[in-house]
């Protein structure tokens, strides 16, 4: 009697992200570099909290910042973008796609520190989206990763509202800033890429935002749907 076996599937191995730059409606991705740390320090004033779930920061000064920046770019395992809204025209955040397992198919979305004028925003969601759009759809990932710690609830939020599927929680997995890390688990699979990639396409719609800019229907709406 045969024994299981998954499916087959594709298993060339998947390119490596590009440093390039990504251009949206609302906001642009440039690849991440020393020029863009006084931005990011000033975006990151009274905004201590941010960091609260982070392995860095807060930062002192301009120089913590390029200590950080100079580390994430040689990562050979990252690639690591500015984000720049279109609404302020400055720098007020970062993100990567990391832990890349191209043999695999495997690509995480994660390294996301955005400023206080960028949380919650249009902007951030559709900085997201690029980046896992660009995973999904250019470089042929099927398996997107988003992890954080666990009691970080506004993460949490944001990885179901994007489409991701909770998928458990390591226990003591990391050890942050002196503190023991359980890790919650979600990831969205190349078969429910396409319905999550037009849900949130529909959402960051002009036709879903009213005149000051609030939208009309939550992305859990187009899933739904």
């Amino acid at each position: 009697m045969a024994l299981p076996l998954g499916p087959e599937v594709d298993a060339w191995p998947r390119p490596l992200p590009a440093r390039q730059k990504f251009t949206g409606a609302r906001v642009a991705l440039e690849p991440l570099a020393r020029r863009h740390a006084q931005e990011l320090f000033e975006a990151a004033q009274f905004a201590e909290d941010s960091f609260t779930y982070m392995s860095f920061g807060p930062w002192r000064n301009v120089a913590e910042v390029e200590a950080l920046i100079a580390d994430f770019c040689a990562d050979p395992n990252a690639a690591f973008w500015a984000v720049r809204p279109v609404a302020t025209g400055r720098v007020s955040g970062f993100l990567s796609l990391m832990n890349i397992e191209p043999k695999h198919a495997a690509i995480e979305l994660g390294n996301i520190w955005f400023g206080p004028e960028l949380r919650r925003t249009r902007a951030a969601t559709e900085a997201m989206f690029l980046l896992l759009r660009h995973a999904a759809d250019e470089l042929g990932y099927r398996r997107l990763v988003w992890k954080c710690n666990a009691l970080n609830e506004p993460s949490r939020r944001a990885a179901l509202r994007l489409g991701f599927s909770y998928e458990g929680t390591l226990r003591a997995h990391m050890v942050v800033k002196g503190r023991e890390r359980d890790t919650a688990m979600y990831s969205i699979l190349g078969a429910e890429w396409p319905a999550r990639r037009e849900a949130i396409l529909s959402w960051l719609d002009e036709s879903n935002f009213d005149a000051g800019g609030t939208s009309l229907k939550p992305l859990a709406d187009f899933r739904a749907g």
